[in-house]
């Protein structure tokens, strides 16, 4: 009898370790937030998956899109529209946790700080309510001002964390409305016309201008044709200059000067300007700052030197080429397919080499791969640096990553498909950096797709040219290992139509004048410095 008592304790010790345990909050961050928002709880007992588990916030439960992670001990979501504050409880098969307090920050009292405060932007609908990157979305409400001035439209952006990140690194970060992708078509007091920039996520819009920033409006990212994840950031500082030495030269007399900024997208962000020798004539002109110097002496030396911060993230692209539809008539298509003496897609050898790759191919996103398989399958030799244009290296057969970039760009373009270059420094792990060229197209619904022709053919070595399956990854994707300082070719304007212009071929930026003098000034030469890599944080 014992024996028997004994074994049916046993079985129910057993039964009752094997009964699912109840899910555990521990801990939730942030404790107040607005719709949109991500938001971490950690516990336990939640389950590897969410399969039919859920969460409720004072009763408002999160849609399907809404959850960014469920694994067993963590939760990651989008918070919901509620109202004041609320308990949240995780439901795992029918069991409930307990209650963690959780509190919406638009509902919290604001100081108030005078009239301007009160006259501030908001934003009181946004047609449609969900969209893709490139879509055209109207924003209605008041107090945006008459004008965009400094003001702009940020959407939510996500990037992929590690899982020992910090709390703080995930908190919701945004991206802006970008002038490269034609995003801003209206700003009026009350109603805003934007395009949906690329990389833009799912979460919540905000209207910062003059007047302050707006309360968040949540706007759902719909009907992509595949996936974009930004990841493994590195944290750069860099320095670089220009230094010049005048000559002969009598005054009056004008030297400009045109320098590039780190070009700034969904891959290359928080982009900080610590330290420069000189004042720029104009701050900001398509992402190049033009320097003035008047009236220099004659045996003068004048350097001009600039420091940045900056944070670039990997890219990787799945897109679902039956999915894609491309518009032929929006803004982004006519302007990045257009010929130009750059890209001269009416060429009839570059028609008839477009021909010879695609055949009947229609697809765009099969296209730029076919094309991109073509200039990296053998069919090229590879130098460091080659002479000529576009057309000599299509009739030599020799190539470098510059002169790949700008065929590439126009053999898509040729095809129907927008595309720009891209030129700027690779880095690598001992901080030495080298000029290089890549570029991205443009898919309707999706943004932008990175290629790198010259990685992808295996034609950059170590210590540049680290990464496994180059062919495979360098279509769709990109390295964080380096900086870009332009986003397509400027194409400028000299400030004086009797000023002598000079320009540096092969340069870690597409531009067509980098120095003018005007007046008197009869020799001078310039030196233009490496990009300098004062420090690397890999995250």
């Amino acid at each position: 009898m014992k024996i028997i008592k004994g074994l049916a304790a046993a079985v129910f010790i057993t039964l009752l370790s094997c009964r699912p345990q109840m899910p555990l909050i521990r801990s939730i961050y942030p404790q107040t937030g607005s719709m949109g928002e991500v938001v971490t709880i950690k516990g336990a007992f939640f389950g590897k998956e969410r399969d039919e588990s859920y969460l409720t916030i004072a009763g408002a439960q999160p849609t399907g899109m809404s959850y960014l992670e469920w694994q067993d001990d963590e939760i990651m979501f989008r918070t919901p529209e509620f109202g004041e504050a609320g308990l949240v409880f995780v439901y795992v098969k029918g069991k409930k946790s307990n209650g963690v307090l959780f509190t919406n920050a638009a509902t919290l009292p604001r100081p108030v700080r005078g009239d301007e405060t009160a006259a501030g932007p908001r934003i009181i609908a946004v047609t449609p309510p969900s969209g893709t990157a490139g879509a055209l979305v109207s924003i209605r409400g008041t107090g945006f001002g008459n004008s965009r001035l400094n003001g702009g439209v940020f959407f939510a952006w996500n990037a992929r964390t590690t899982a020992s990140a910090p709390l703080e690194a995930r908190v919701q970060e945004f991206v802006e409305v970008s002038e490269v992708e034609f995003g801003y078509e209206l700003w009026s007091d009350r109603e805003i016309r934007v395009r949906v920039p690329d990389g833009a996520s799912g979460g919540n819009i905000e209207i910062r201008a003059a007047r302050g920033n707006s309360p968040p409006m949540p706007f759902e990212l719909s009907g992509r044709p595949g996936t974009k994840t930004f990841r493994d950031k590195r944290s750069y500082t860099l320095n670089y200059s220009v230094n010049v030495k005048i000559g002969e030269a009598q005054a009056p007399n004008t030297l400009y000067l045109w320098i590039p900024r780190p070009a700034s997208s969904a891959a290359q962000r928080n982009i900080e300007l610590l330290r420069s020798g000189m004042e720029p004539f104009v701050d900001n002109y398509r992402g190049i700052s033009l320097y003035k110097l008047d009236d220099l002496a004659a045996n003068s030396d004048i350097p001009i030197s600039l420091s940045w911060k900056i944070e670039v993230y990997r890219v990787e692209t799945t897109v679902w080429p039956q999915s894609v539809k491309q518009e032929s008539n929006s803004p982004i298509n006519t302007a990045y397919t257009h010929s130009s003496a750059q890209f001269p897609t009416d060429d009839s050898r570059i028609v008839n080499q477009t021909a010879a790759i695609l055949g009947r191919e229609r697809n765009p996103y099969v296209k730029a791969q076919k094309i991109y398989e073509w200039m990296t399958g053998g069919n090229f030799v590879w130098e460091s640096r080659s002479g000529g244009d576009i057309f000599s290296a299509l009739e030599t057969k020799r190539i470098d990553s510059c002169l790949a970039a700008l065929l590439y760009c126009t053999l898509l373009r040729a095809a129907g498909i927008p595309c720009q270059p891209v030129a700027g420094v690779l880095v690598s792990r001992n901080r030495e950096t080298m000029n290089h060229y890549w570029a991205e197209f443009w898919i309707d619904g999706f943004g932008w797709v990175p290629v790198d022709p010259a990685m992808g053919a295996g034609a950059v070595a170590a210590p540049f040219g680290v990464h496994e399956n180059q062919p495979h990854f360098y279509f769709g994707n990109i390295d964080s290992q380096r900086i870009a300082f332009s986003r397509g070719f400027s194409n400028l304007s000299p400030m004086d139509p009797r000023g002598r212009t000079a320009a540096h071929d092969r340069f870690y930026s597409l531009q067509n004048i980098r120095e003018e003098a005007i007046g008197g000034i009869e020799s001078y030469s310039s030196l233009w410095g490496d990009i300098t890599i004062t420090g690397i944080y890999a995250q």
